[in-house]
């Protein structure tokens, strides 16, 4: 039995019954058509010989002969209606037409090698028969007449039928695959997508983290100068000079940064999305580093805020107070990354606890940097600076450490205080 379009999904069906489009209808029915005509003069024979009236041959070959247009759909039918009227020797298109259909359909093949043999068997002993009353004198020409006739009536349509059936389903096949592959393709772009528009949220999310680093510790202490500047401007005219020579040193480097980092961006080609996925961390080498920790520090020792450096070495239980220690060879993202850490918490503390004593820790281990900005309370005398928070700096900071592999840890101490702890793994060292 074959399969219909319906039994296919139906996939691009416009004929009617069980026929996939309207032109294979068309051809069933003209064969049909022409396979009755065929039974119907064949069947005029039959009914002489069988002593039948004519009009009973012919609408009997009719009837034979219109079978051909259920081939599609009952093909081992069609094929035992032609092997039965063999013996009537009528039905040749119909047997030829219906063993083709036969071995293309999806019947097994076994039951395609059964009904073709008998359909073999039934045209030669028919032929064989019919012949030998003609030819009693030549045996051999007789059989090999019935051989050649058999066999040219049955393996022919057989073996067409069996190759168009092969490449049918080579095509579905080929169809099936082509149809996966396009699925597959559209998948892999739907993902391509989705790296690219992840890549380019995580590009946009360094750089707005870059831009807070920059712009919020500077302009965190220029607001704090500026206040001081406010306060003692008529009392004190040096120092509040001095104040405002660090204002203005505050904002050019403020302003130096944001063009280097600037630079750095205009600097940096487009990448596809999976290069910008695996190099996020474009533009290090140009960071800030362990070795401007003390001028950090200074910067907010300016700004009137007490704050201690206690670096110390691997090993080693002295503090190393003069700078970073044996920071240097680190990788450029690590010494960034601390630097940043220690940064952003020392904004925090001008933000959020003017007048607390603050201690900056850094410490330089075996295989990693651990670094820790602790404030204690406030001392109540110092005036809030009233700097706007974003709610953005303890998140950009643990980002930057956990995207190295780091351990990040903020909350309050048990004094009132606040503290910031970061250990950053630093495996390759120069």
């Amino acid at each position: 039995m074959t399969y219909t379009g319906d039994e296919r999904g139906g996939a691009g069906r416009d004929g009617p019954w069980w026929w996939e489009r309207r032109r294979e209808a068309v051809l069933d029915v003209g064969l049909g058509a022409v396979s009755a005509a065929e039974c119907a003069l064949e069947g005029v024979q039959f009914a002489r010989e069988a002593g039948l009236p004519g009009a009973v041959g012919v609408l009997f070959g009719f009837v034979v002969g219109a079978t051909l247009v259920l081939r599609r759909r009952w093909p081992i039918a069609v094929v035992l209606v032609g092997i039965a009227v063999t013996p009537a020797a009528m039905g040749f298109l119909l047997s030829v037409v219906a063993l083709y259909t036969l071995a293309s359909s999806e019947v097994p093949r076994r039951i395609t090698g059964t009904l073709a043999s008998m359909s073999m068997s039934a045209t030669f002993v028919v032929m064989y028969l019919r012949t030998r009353e003609g030819a009693a004198d030549e045996p051999t020409l007789v059989i090999s007449l019935s051989v050649f006739v058999a066999v040219a009536l049955t393996v022919p349509p057989v073996l067409f039928g069996l190759y168009i059936g092969a490449r049918r389903r080579l095509m579905e096949s080929l169809q099936e695959r082509a149809d996966s592959l396009e699925r597959e393709l559209s998948l892999l772009a739907d993902r391509a997508e989705e790296r690219a528009e992840w890549a380019r949220t995580e590009e946009r999310t360094r750089i707005a983290r870059e831009m807070h680093d920059v712009v919020a510790h500077r302009v965190s202490l220029m607001v704090v100068h500026a206040a001081a500047l406010q306060a003692v401007a008529a009392k004190d005219p040096v120092k509040a000079a001095r104040n405002a020579a660090l204002v203005g040193d505050m904002g050019r480097q403020a302003l130096t940064e944001l063009r280097e980092m600037l630079g750095v961006l205009r600097a940096e080609a487009p990448k596809p999305a999976a290069v910008a996925v695996a190099a996020p961390a474009a533009g290090f080498e140009d960071g800030p580093s362990l070795a401007e920790l003390e001028a950090l520090v200074g910067q907010s020792r300016a700004a009137g805020m007490v704050v201690e450096l206690d670096v110390r070495a691997a090993g080693a239980g002295s503090a190393d107070p003069a700078g970073a220690g044996p920071g240097a060879g680190y990788p450029a993202e690590v010494e960034q990354t601390a630097y940043r850490v220690v940064q952003e918490a020392l904004t925090n503390c001008h933000k959020h606890a003017p007048g607390a004593r603050v201690v900056v820790r850094l410490a330089h281990r075996d295989g990693e940097v651990a670094m820790q900005v602790e404030n204690g309370p406030c001392d109540g005398k110092a005036a809030e600076p009233g700097l706007p928070s974003g709610g953005n700096g303890l998140v950009g900071m643990r980002e930057r450490v956990l995207g190295l592999g780091g351990v990040f840890v903020s909350g309050p101490t048990d004094d009132g205080g606040f503290k910031v702890s970061a250990v950053l793994p630093c495996v390759s060292r120069a």
